[in-house]
């Protein structure tokens, strides 16, 4: 960004800063300093947490023998149909009619 300025752009720069800022320039500077190394802080933390998600191996699945009756059975638990003591009528008490 800065490659291809001169010496002399750079006393310049230096010039106007000094106008600017004055006696604050210190306190500004070590502001930006102090910026600039929180932000690249940061990007490196996303690049790590970025990389780490990209190397992530997942734990390879269990491969299932046919000739294991126990590892072929659901984990699902069973339907059951409900039974005519599990069936409630509806009153005409709630039923909010007149």
């Amino acid at each position: 960004m800065f490659g291809n300025l001169g010496y002399f752009e750079m006393m310049m720069f230096g010039a106007v800063a000094l106008m600017l800022f004055g006696s604050r320039l210190p306190e500004v500077a070590r502001n930006l300093g102090g910026t600039y190394r929180g932000l690249k802080r940061s990007v490196d933390e996303f690049k790590r947490e970025f990389q780490a998600v990209e190397t992530y191996e997942p734990t390879p699945k269990r491969i299932v023998k046919e000739d294991e009756p126990e590892a072929l059975e659901s984990t699902a638990p069973k339907f059951s149909p409900p039974t005519s003591d599990d069936h409630v009528t509806p009153t005409s008490e709630g039923s909010g009619s007149k």
